[in-house]
Order: structure tokens, then sequence, then C-alpha cells
């Protein structure tokens, strides 16, 4: 064989090799997962706002995912959850879509199927978050998300194929000391 085939042929290995190997790995979508901000804690209020601590944690969140770049933005149909997420929408330009809370295992087949290979963000609540990475097969998870608690941050990693892999971080503020309202 010539030296200068050498080269080439040494390329086109390695070419082979780098599609052979990115065919063989499955697409990651990556699911970030928050309770809304701080709410008013005025006990009777239906459908309560922000705090102005709320506020600030939702800038700190949409700044710290625009850079994720996600493809969708998830949110119940409540005002605390829609502002938690309404910087972020801002910053990507995205539309939140609404999703029911009581159908975790819809919105997670949803997401492994439409949204496979990309990132999302989904803004739910203190009693619907779990069960939200249950379905979408996280593991361990913590035993409840305390009333006071707001600054949790989850990332599940979804692979087809392979267990879910969940990282739970925490962004903003640390939690307040518990109220004495006990209202999600």
């Amino acid at each position: 064989m010539k030296t200068g085939r050498l080269p080439l042929l040494f390329s086109l290995l390695l070419l082979l090799g780098s599609v052979g190997s990115a065919v063989a790995r499955p697409p990651r979508t990556t699911v970030y997962l928050v309770r809304h901000a701080e709410k008013d804690p005025t006990p009777g209020l239906a459908d309560p706002a922000l705090t102005p601590v709320g506020e600030a944690r939702a800038q700190l969140l949409a700044q710290r995912l625009a850079r994720r770049k996600p493809a969708a933005l998830f949110t119940t149909d409540t005002r605390r959850t829609r502002a938690t997420l309404a910087p972020l929408a801002q910053a990507t330009g995205l539309t939140p879509e609404v999703y029911s809370a009581k159908e975790s295992a819809a919105l997670a087949d949803r997401l492994r199927q439409q949204y496979a290979g990309k990132t999302v963000v989904v803004v739910g609540h203190s009693n619907t978050l779990l069960p939200l990475l249950a379905a979408l097969g996280a593991a361990p998870l913590p035993s409840e998300i305390r009333d006071e608690e707001y600054n949790y941050l989850f990332k599940a990693d979804l692979r087809t194929g392979k267990a879910t892999k969940l990282i739970m971080s925490r962004y903003g503020a640390a939690p307040q000391a518990a109220s004495a309202n006990k209202v999600r």
C-alpha cells in the first residue's frame, strides 16, 4: 500500500468509528423540574401570586436554565406556576404549555415521545413533582417536598433502554422556616 493512502485509510476508519458510536448512543432527553417559587401566604387565596422573593427566584431560574436551550416549557394552570416560568419563557421566546398535574403518566409519556433528545422544563407543585419524577422513572426521590421548600431543581436524564438518571440540586435562597400555613 502506498504511503499516501495510509492517512486516508486512517481518517476513514476514524470517521466510521465516530459514526458508529453516534448511532449506538440513544438520544438523551433532559427534563428540568421545579416547584413554583414563593407564593403569597395569605390564607384563603384561591390562586396566589408570587411574592417579591418568588419573583426573584423566577428570574434566577431563567438565568440558570435559558442557557440550556429548552425546546419546550410546561406549567400547570395556576398564577404561581405561570409566573415562575414567565421569565424563562421571555428569555427563550417559548410559549409555555399547560399540562394537568393529575396526569403525570401522560406527561411523562409525551416528554419521552415528542421531546426525545431535547431539553424541557416543567414547573409544578410540592405534591405533584414527585409523582411526575416517578412516572419518568427517576429514583431515589425525596420522601416529600416540604411546604417551605422552593429551591429544589431536579434534572432527569432519560435514555431509551436505560434507567433515568436523577440529579437533585438547589438554586436560589435557602428555604425559610416553616410557616403555620400549610398551603401548596
